[in-house]
């Protein structure tokens, strides 16, 4: 994802008779890293699909908006950010999620998915980044997986550079003493 191909894609959308391949180009560049970055955070692929669809009509309609203070992928992740946390408070709102089954429901869901194929090591990092926060678990995400600066994940998520820090040292312990249990 380049600045030159952010450029492509706006002058395609300013260009008469292309914001169809203005999008096309958009969901081509940004589909992937979009849908795992979401896929960590709520786990299930099919959640993860419908939130990146939604992520990307809510971008798509919102794109006359984008004023290109910041990259078109930083703009995506903060709608992808802010879909997946609405996703997750609803479904806890819901009653779909309970913090005393998350494990359960989790090592299920990771001993049937190809994404999540490594070993006993992976698998108990991935419960205990489940167990993270909302805001903790984006930023362990988006600073260990997609190595973003702070800088980056303080657009993402609207929080300052401090906070964002104290939060990944915060989610770095809590790993750290899940994975020591046992």
């Amino acid at each position: 994802m380049s600045l030159n191909t952010d450029t492509q894609i706006l002058e395609l959308y300013h260009t008469k008779g292309m914001p169809d391949k203005a999008f096309h180009m958009l969901v081509s560049e940004y589909q992937k890293p979009v849908y795992y970055f979401i896929r960590r955070m709520v786990l299930d692929h099919d959640d993860a699909d419908d939130i990146t669809q939604n992520t990307f009509i809510k971008a798509w309609k919102g794109f006359s908006g984008f004023r290109g203070d910041s990259k078109i992928g930083t703009w995506l992740m903060r709608i992808a950010y802010n879909e997946s946390v609405t996703f997750i408070n609803r479904e806890k709102r819901l009653g779909k999620v309970h913090l005393d089954d998350i494990g359960n429901k989790l090592e299920s869901q990771l001993e049937h998915d190809s994404l999540y194929s490594g070993d006993e090591i992976q698998r108990r990092l991935q419960l205990a980044i489940a167990t993270l926060p909302e805001k903790q678990k984006a930023v362990f995400i988006m600073k260990y997986y997609e190595e973003k600066k702070y800088e980056e994940i303080s657009e993402i998520t609207g929080t300052t550079v401090g906070a964002l820090k104290a939060s990944f040292h915060h989610a770095v312990q809590k790993i750290e003493d899940f994975l020591k249990r046992d």
